[in-house]
């Protein structure tokens, strides 16, 4: 790890220049509120914002990927990492990166891939830096075998409260509060990440259609371990018999030999694709349970029912809302909600009643996917569990959403289950000790660490974390 000066902040300004007083929120667009933004672009420049913190305290933001606000921070300092973009090392050998908590996934593959290395995990989105994915503790489409992001954390530098900087290792309370706890116990300056190496920058993918959730649930259980990437698209508003049906898609990094001929001139080359941006301005009431139905009924029928071996470049096996820039904003100015739960196995029961009931509510949601996690990760706050999680997009204007929710968050609280933090906008206080019980431990760390509660965000006033 580089070595950052625990007392550089006294030879800097109180403030890094330039700032702007703007509204900040989540991905879902959901409640902006108004905080003073600085874009510190030295470690010495961080540490002096956060001594330079008012009385609303401050709370680091990379790409703005979070869906709900968790890295907003209404009439206080929000610090923008994302000048703080370098790496300063790569280990092509061992498959080793040290890089500034500013850059994204999407530079690191950029980077990395043409040497033959792969991040060892990604969520839905390229564009989170790697700050973000500590501070989420970020999962993706290989829970089931390779843990959450912080499991390939070696080691990361984090500015406390006092303006110093700890080398933070794993196995220690500090590592496992701040994996996955929102940046409440400090800013991530920069981290060592191991990495998967790779023959390509393809998939080979395996597609097969579920006739319902129990099918699919069955097919997940008896063969999932024998792919490293697995997860559904369900339908959500399929009802009857049809409950749950879901179009599986799972595979694993293609080798050369795999490729066809013309594409192994160039095994490891990274070409994600773009389509035009979303308009800044979309019609209200498009999705609706009709429209989005028949939307589900086409990308369902037209799946194949059973296929295997198809090659996929990266970006469309991994992130293919990442072709559309501002996908956000086909919900309409009143934005999205994300909700995302986990149940463990042996709670299966839940899954279907939970299933059932958003069907039967008719939520027009086409962004719904379901996963099978493994083994839980050590953060205190990580949402990873054993068992099966399901996460969804609903407009934020349907009606009666929050009640519904609301009963939703009971029904997996009293399963033992959990909702996740990095999409949460509307979670109940009284809810998230039953869902996460290293709770208490989270909040005696951080009160030592942090007295003042320099570190804080709208999430984390909602929730009284």
């Amino acid at each position: 790890m580089p070595e950052v000066p625990a007392a550089a902040a006294a030879a800097v300004p109180a403030s890094p220049e330039p700032f702007e007083v703007r509204p900040v929120t989540g991905w879902g667009r959901t409640a902006p509120t108004v905080a003073r933004v600085l874009r510190p672009r030295s470690y010495q420049e961080a540490a002096a914002a956060v001594l330079g913190c008012g009385a609303r305290g401050g709370i680091a933001r990379g790409l703005g990927r979070a869906y709900g606000d968790a890295a907003q921070n209404a009439g206080g300092d929000v610090l923008d990492m994302t000048g703080l973009a370098r790496i300063r090392s790569i280990d092509a050998e061992a498959g080793i990166v040290v890089c500034d908590a500013g850059v994204s996934l999407h530079t690191l593959m950029e980077v990395l891939l043409p040497l033959g290395w792969f991040v060892p995990v990604t969520p839905g989105t390229r564009y989170v830096t790697v700050g973000g994915a500590i501070g989420a503790d970020v999962h993706g489409k290989n829970h089931h075998v390779s843990g959450s992001f912080g499991r390939h954390v070696r080691a990361f530098d984090l500015l406390t409260a006092d303006g110093s900087v700890r080398t933070v290792l794993p196995g220690t309370d500090l590592f496992d509060a701040t994996t996955g706890g929102m940046g409440l116990t400090g800013v991530v300056l920069a981290a060592e990440i191991q990495l998967v190496p790779v023959e390509s920058a393809w998939m080979s993918v395996d597609t097969e259609r579920a006739a319902d959730l129990d099918d699919l649930l069955a097919r997940l259980t008896a063969n999932d371990d024998g792919y490293r990437y697995s997860v559904a698209w369900i339908d959500l508003l399929a009802r009857g018999a049809a409950t749950g049906r879901a179009v599986l898609t799972r595979g694993d990094h293609a080798r050369v030999g795999e490729l066809p001929r013309r594409a192994r001139s160039e095994p490891l080359a990274f070409r994600p694709g773009r389509f035009p941006a979303a308009p800044a301005f979309w019609p209200e009431g498009l999705l609706t349970r009709t429209t989005v139905g028949a939307f589900n009924e086409v990308w369902y029928r037209r799946a194949p029912r059973h296929r295997t071996g198809e090659l996929q470049r990266l970006p469309a096996f991994f992130h293919p809302l990442d072709g559309v820039p501002h996908w956000n904003r086909v919900y309409g100015r009143g934005g999205f909600v994300q909700y995302q739960f986990v149940v463990g196995h042996g709670r299966e029961e839940t899954l279907r009643r939970v299933v059932r009931r958003i069907a039967r509510r008719g939520c027009p949601s086409f962004l719904a996917v379901l996963k099978r996690f493994g083994a839980g990760d050590p953060g205190w706050l990580s949402f990873p569990m054993p068992g099966w999680t399901l996460a969804l997009d609903v407009p934020a204007g349907l009606s009666g959403l929050g009640a519904f929710l609301d009963e939703l968050d009971e029904e997996v609280a009293d399963a033992g289950g959990r909702v996740y933090l990095a999409k949460d906008s509307r979670l109940r206080p009284d809810a998230l000790a039953a869902m996460y019980p290293r709770l208490a431990d989270f909040r005696a760390l951080r009160a030592g660490l942090d007295p003042r509660g320099v570190f804080t965000s709208d999430l984390a006033r909602r929730l009284s974390l």
